[in-house]
C-alpha cells in the first residue's frame, strides 16, 4: 500500500466527484479525487437548475468563475407536449425559492463547466490524478478501506483511506460492494441519440435561453441553445422506437428530426456540427435504475453511481451536485465524531431517495401525453406536498429546490429579494413568450404570498430546522454538516 493517510478517496471527477471532494477538503480533511480521463472532457447534460447554479456554486466558491465563462441564461423552459397542441412556457421565478437573482438557471458546454469545478477542488486542497483508473476495492472485514488504481502510466497503486465515494457515474465498477443490485424502472426504458448544429432558432427574448422539450411520435426532443453558434439536439426514443438508432447514426438522427415539425422549423438549414468534440452523433442508454443501498461501511455511492432518472427536467446534475453536498455533511460530521457513521448515512441515504423519488413520480405523470400543462402542475403539488400554488410546486420541482434546502439557493437581503421578485413577476406579465402565457394570473395571485416567504428565507427562517423523517438530522447553519435537531438533543 502507498499514500497512506487519506481520510477521503473520491472516484470520479464531474460535478458529484469535484463537490464532495471539495466540500470535504475545506474542512482541512485530506481528499484524494481519482479520474479515469483527462480534463478537459466531453459530456452530456449541459441544462442546469438553480439549484446548482445559486446553490452548489455559492457553497464551493465558484459562482464568479461560472459566471465570467459567459453560459447562456436560462429562465425556465418551452414545452410541445401534452394534450395542448401549442408550446407553453414556465419560469423558475414562478417559485419563491428561486425568485429575484436566483430565477434564472445556465445551459453550459460541460467541459467547461466540469473543468471549472475540478480546478476549484484543486486549489481548495484536492489530490486530483487524471488518468487514474480504479479498478477494485480494499477491504478490512466488513468495512471499505481504499481502492486499488492504475495511473497514466499504468503503475498500480492501492490507497487506504477512511472512507471511499464513488462518484464515477453510470458506469461506475465497484457500485456493487453496497450489496444488491441496480433496480431498473420498468416505466424509463428509453435511449438518446443526439448531436449538435450550428446554431438554430431562438425562442424570442427573454425565453431566448431556454430549454425546448417537443413531444413527437417516438419519444421527446431536446433542443439546448449553448451559445449563438452552438446547440445540442438529441432525442429520446420510447422502447418500441428503439430500432430506430440501427444504422448510420446522423441520418438517424436526421430522419428522427424530420418527424417533429417544431424541432424540424428550428433546425431549418442549419448544418450538423460534424468535426471535434462535437462533431460525433452519439447514442446513450438513459435507462433510469437506483441501487439497492447506497452505503456501505466506508463507501458512499453518490450521483449516477447510486441512480440516474430520466433527462427530461434536466436533473442530472442536480441530483449529482445534491448527493455531492449530502454526501459531505455525513463524511465530515463523522470525521469531526459529533455523530455516528450509521445515523449521518441513513440522512444521506433517505435524502437522496426522497430527491430522485420525487422526480421519478412526477416524471411518471408528465408522461401521460393525454393530459394537459395544468394537470401537471397539479401533479407536481402532490407529489412535492407543497403548500403553494400548482404553478409554484412545479417552478420548484423541476428548479432543483423541492428539498426545501436552504443551502441549494443564495440569500441577499429581503429588501433587495422582494424588490427584484417583484421586477421578474413584472417583466414575466409584459414578455413572456406570445405562444403560451401560463404565468400571469397565477404570479399576480401569489406575489403577496412570495414577499413573505422571501423575507423568511432571507433571515434564515426555514424549513431546514425541521427533519425529513422520524428521530432524522438536519443541516448545520453553514450546510456542511449533520446535527441533531434542537427537540430531540439530549
Amino acid at each position: 500500500m502507498d499514500e497512506p493517510g487519506f481520510d477521503v478517496v473520491v472516484v470520479g471527477g464531474g460535478p458529484c466527484g469535484s463537490t464532495v471532494s471539495t466540500l470535504i477538503a475545506r474542512e482541512g480533511h485530506r481528499v484524494l479525487l481519482l479520474e479515469r480521463e483527462r480534463f478537459p472532457r466531453y459530456q452530456i447534460g449541459e441544462s442546469l437548475l438553480p439549484a446548482t447554479v445559486h446553490g452548489i456554486c455559492r457553497l464551493l466558491g465558484v459562482s464568479e468563475k461560472v459566471e465570467a465563462a459567459g453560459f447562456t441564461v436560462k429562465r425556465g423552459g418551452t414545452f410541445r407536449w401534452g394534450a395542448s397542441p401549442e408550446p407553453w412556457t414556465f419560469a423558475f421565478a414562478a417559485s419563491p425559492r428561486f425568485a429575484g437573482p436566483h430565477s434564472t438557471a445556465l445551459q453550459v458546454e460541460r467541459m467547461r463547466f466540469d473543468q471549472i469545478l475540478l480546478d476549484n477542488a484543486r486549489a481548495t486542497g484536492v489530490d486530483v490524478r487524471e488518468e487514474a483508473t480504479v479498478t477494485s476495492l480494499l477491504r478490512e472485514g466488513d468495512r471499505i478501506s481504499g481502492v486499488t488504481w492504475h495511473d497514466s502510466e499504468g503503475v498500480k497503486h492501492q490507497t487506504g483511506a477512511r472512507f471511499v465515494v464513488d462518484a464515477s457515474g453510470n458506469g461506475s465498477r465497484i457500485h456493487t460492494a453496497t450489496g444488491g443490485t441496480r433496480r431498473y424502472s420498468e416505466f424509463f426504458r428509453n435511449l438518446a441519440l443526439f448531436g449538435y448544429f450550428r446554431g438554430g432558432k431562438r425562442l424570442p427574448p427573454p425565453n431566448r435561453g431556454n430549454i425546448i422539450a417537443a413531444a413527437f411520435p417516438s419519444g421527446w426532443f431536446w433542443y439546448i441553445p449553448l451559445n449563438d453558434e452552438l446547440t445540442s439536439v438529441g432525442a429520446v426514443l420510447l422502447p418500441e422506437a428503439l430500432e430506430r438508432v440501427r444504422g448510420d447514426r446522423a441520418e438517424a438522427l436526421q430522419t428522427l428530426i424530420g418527424e417533429c415539425p417544431f424541432i424540424a422549423d428550428l433546425l431549418d438549414g442549419v448544418p450538423r456540427v460534424t468535426t471535434g468534440p462535437y462533431g460525433e452523433v452519439r447514442v446513450r442508454k438513459d435507462y433510469s435504475y437506483i441501487q439497492d443501498a447506497f452505503t456501505a461501511p466506508g463507501l458512499v455511492l453518490a450521483g449516477d453511481a447510486a441512480c440516474f432518472i430520466d433527462p427530461v427536467f434536466s436533473s442530472g446534475v442536480h441530483l449529482a451536485t445534491y448527493s455531492g453536498l449530502l454526501a459531505a455533511r455525513s463524511i465530515n460530521t463523522v470525521l469531526a465524531g459529533t455523530l455516528t457513521e450509521t445515523a449521518c448515512m441513513e440522512e444521506y441515504e433517505a435524502r437522496y431517495r426522497q430527491e430522485y423519488a420525487r422526480f421519478h413520480d412526477f416524471l411518471v405523470a408528465f408522461y401521460d401525453m393525454h393530459q394537459d400543462q395544468h394537470s401537471y402542475f397539479w401533479r407536481a403539488k402532490k407529489v412535492t406536498d407543497h403548500t403553494g400554488t400548482e404553478l409554484e410546486s412545479f417552478a420548484e420541482l423541476v428548479g432543483g429546490g423541492s428539498s426545501g434546502e436552504t443551502a441549494l439557493t443564495a440569500r441577499t437581503t429581503a429588501i433587495q429579494e422582494l424588490s427584484q421578485a417583484v421586477q421578474t413577476i413584472d417583466g414575466d406579465t409584459k414578455q413572456v413568450a406570445p405562444d403560451r402565457d401560463l404565468l400571469h394570473t397565477s404570479l399576480a395571485r401569489s406575489v403577496t404570498r412570495t414577499g413573505i416567504r422571501l423575507q423568511l428565507q432571507a433571515t434564515g427562517d426555514t424549513d431546514d430546522t425541521t427533519p425529513i423523517r422520524p428521530h432524522g438530522l438536519i443541516p448545520t447553519t453553514d450546510g456542511t454538516h449533520w446535527t441533531t435537531p434542537p427537540d430531540q438533543a439530549a
